[in-house]
């Protein structure tokens, strides 16, 4: 029987008369309910944008199932490792699957991992053309969106005439690509209260397996080689509601950079070589920096002490800080592949046309001077059995030392571990990290990370993580060497299509001063913040869907009340015809700002929402999408916070003199 089910994929080739790239349609992917698992314990300095926008490319570009190696199929977050050996050893075996559908003849493949691989694969037959001549006719994804979204209420910054610009937010994307061919695009966006049409712009020209060459991109990028330890593209997403696969970083190489934060990416030229077993990867890159003068040195006005990446230019005083700092950056890559994995060494340099100097702050003694860094280091990543091993480790031009490492492992088809280990010195150096850790960026920081993911049978998982973390060094509003912990359990039961639950807690232990404490002093307390929440989907009818969700948060702090905070959400979404709607409706208190809530909202295509809620009040939200035509979406969202016993909502320049807020968002996509 179990030798039978392999000649299954080979009668529904026969009965097929002919078998294009696309045999199966590909889903729509559910990004929703991708993040909101990735990312469960949401976090303010997250970089959902990124994450979000990582996600979408994955999709609107799937590996090719038949050529896709190991580290490819990793970064997407939905294989185990045993499924992962189980796809490379049925293609070694039986050869190149002849369609997805013989996905269901690889040995620990279950229905659930094929609903969710599909968005992001595809088999190709043909070849790519190495002639970069007909672009246009090749293309497959095609399309220009424009939006405009506006909040109704007028902010402090508008009636003081503080803003310069139009309270309207404007975004406009163009992209013309084929998979792993090419890919054309740029996007550019007007903040609320900017004064520009095109504050911020980016562009990029993508040329990819054109004979030797693997990967080419002129125009704004991202790399990401190793664990992310010197470069990082930003697809990271954590701690989270998946324990397993989050703990690792892939080699994804050159990507063009998508998304509006306006930090992090690189101005320039990349290209990646295939020499046989050996890839090599060079770059270079020119910008300017925001950035913010150091006021504590005198008589110099070239001295500076950040580099901001909010990207917001609404003032006189934040437009003096737009572009004022040159920063270039060159490196290279180079990566040797082995059987089962592969080893690589990176280096970059990063030189800044003004002097960087923190101001005087006890913490900030070991933070980065000068105007040049070089950081430097291996990485490795190696499969054995089951087992995925990975590392790096760099150093930067002060001496600092960073390092990470562990393994992902299936140790049954039921049964998941990774441990991850981390040490990042008080005076390690690297702009455009983001490896695994704990604070926002890798430097002053020891960890050891563990996870498991147990699913006994079919629709029922439990999975855990245990994070202890020290800081060796001081820290903002810590002024000692401190630690913590924070582990996560999560229950999930899906029995069937139609419905799911899963409840999940969380709990994060920090050390900071004491209450009041008005002098530097060793003297540090714990501070808890606790989350407990349960959510349950059902499907109402063949068109519609229900997700409800209670959420508690709580925080503790030595001397202080227990701050608490309670939401209740209920979501509902389908489909009327070419008509899709998503609306929400929540009801939320929280004593103050330390018992927020984030709640994951559902927005237009190409824009991620995570707000926090707090005070006491009401969010309401409807999201809808009509497709005119084959060529024509639209989409409009609606949304009003009301709050309760207050006055005013937000602060500084964006507060409102009312105690609700409403914004509006309007967006068209016509595809080509």
């Amino acid at each position: 029987m179990r030798k039978l089910r392999h000649y299954i994929p080979l009668l529904a080739f026969f009965l097929l008369s002919k078998i294009y790239a696309q045999e199966v349609p590909q889903p729509v992917i559910e990004l929703d309910e991708f993040i909101q698992k990735l990312a469960a314990t949401q976090q303010e300095d997250a970089n959902y944008e990124d994450l979000y926008e990582a996600i979408l490319q994955f999709y609107l570009n799937p590996l090719d199932i038949n050529k896709a190696d190991a580290g490819e199929l990793r970064s997407l977050y939905v294989l185990s490792e045993i499924q992962i050996q189980s796809l490379l050893q049925h293609r070694t075996k039986y050869g190149n699957l002849l369609s997805l559908y013989e996905l269901q003849s690889v040995e620990n493949f279950d229905q659930e991992t094929i609903k969710n691989l599909l968005p992001f694969v595809r088999i190709i037959q043909k070849l790519q053309s190495n002639d970069i001549k007909g672009i246009y006719r090749r293309a497959t994804d095609h399309f220009f969106v424009i939006r405009a979204e506006q909040t109704l209420e007028k902010a402090r910054g508008y009636t003081d005439s503080i803003f310069l610009g139009s309270p309207q937010k404007i975004y406009a994307r163009y992209r013309l690509q084929h998979p792993k061919d090419f890919s054309l695009g740029f996007i550019m966006e007007k903040d609320q209260g900017e004064p520009n049409l095109a504050d911020y712009t980016t562009f990029h020209f993508q040329l990819q397996n054109k004979g030797k060459l693997r990967n080419m991109i002129l125009g704004d990028y991202q790399l990401q080689f190793g664990q992310g330890l010197i470069l990082s593209g930003g697809y990271a997403a954590g701690k989270g509601g998946e324990p397993i696969y989050t703990t690792r970083r892939s080699d994804l190489g050159i990507r063009p950079h998508n998304s509006v934060l306006e930090g992090g990416f690189l101005r320039g030229a990349a290209a990646s070589y295939d020499f046989g077993q050996i890839q090599l990867t060079g770059f270079a890159s020119y910008t300017k920096r925001d950035a913010s003068l150091n006021t504590s040195v005198e008589e110099r006005e070239d001295v500076f002490s950040s580099i901001l990446i909010a990207g917001l230019h609404r003032t006189e005083a934040e437009i003096a800080k737009k572009g004022v700092l040159p920063e270039q950056n060159y490196g290279l890559n180079a990566k040797f592949r082995l059987n089962g994995g592969h080893i690589g060494f990176t280096v970059l340099n990063t030189t800044f046309g003004n002097q960087i100097e923190r101001n005087p702050r006890e913490y900030a003694l070991h933070e980065f001077k000068g105007t040049q860094n070089i950081v430097a280091g291996p990485n490795f990543s190696y499969s054995w059995q089951n087992f995925n091993f990975f590392g790096e480790a760099a150093r930067s031009s002060s001496g600092g030392i960073g390092a990470v490492g562990g393994f992902v492992a299936s140790l049954s088809p039921q049964l998941e571990w990774a441990l991850n280990l981390r040490n990042y010195d008080r005076d390690f150096h690297s702009f455009y990290a983001n490896a695994f850790g704990e604070a926002s960026r890798n430097i002053n920081e020891k960890g050891m990370y563990t996870g498991l993911k147990y699913s006994p049978k079919r629709g029922i998982t439990f999975s855990a993580f245990y994070d202890k973390y020290k800081f060796p060094w001081l820290r903002y509003l810590v002024d000692a060497p401190s630690d913590g912990d924070d582990y996560l359990l999560r229950f999930t039961l899906k029995p069937t299509k139609k419905w799911i639950f899963y409840t999940q807690y969380h709990r994060e232990r920090k050390q900071r001063n004491s209450p009041n404490n008005e002098t530097t002093t060793d003297y540090l307390t714990d501070s808890y913040r606790q989350n407990l929440l349960a959510h349950f989907e059902t499907g109402l009818g063949k068109n519609f869907k229900s997700q409800t969700r209670l959420q508690y948060n709580s925080f503790l702090y030595y001397g202080l009340t227990r701050s608490n905070g309670f939401a209740l959400i209920q979501d509902i979404e389908g489909a009327v015809g070419q008509l899709q709607l998503k609306t929400r409706i929540a009801l939320f208190k929280t004593d103050d700002y330390n018992s927020r809530i984030y709640a994951y909202e559902n927005d237009v295509l190409y824009t991620v929402s995570f707000p926090a809620y707090f005070g006491t009040g009401t969010r309401l939200y409807l999201v809808s999408r009509y497709s005119v035509n084959r060529n024509i979406d639209l989409w409009f969202r609606i949304a009003r916070t009301s709050l309760l016993n207050t006055e005013t909502i937000s602060s500084g320049y964006n507060e409102i003199e009312a105690p609700h807020r409403s914004d509006l968002k309007l967006q068209i996509r016509y595809k080509f």
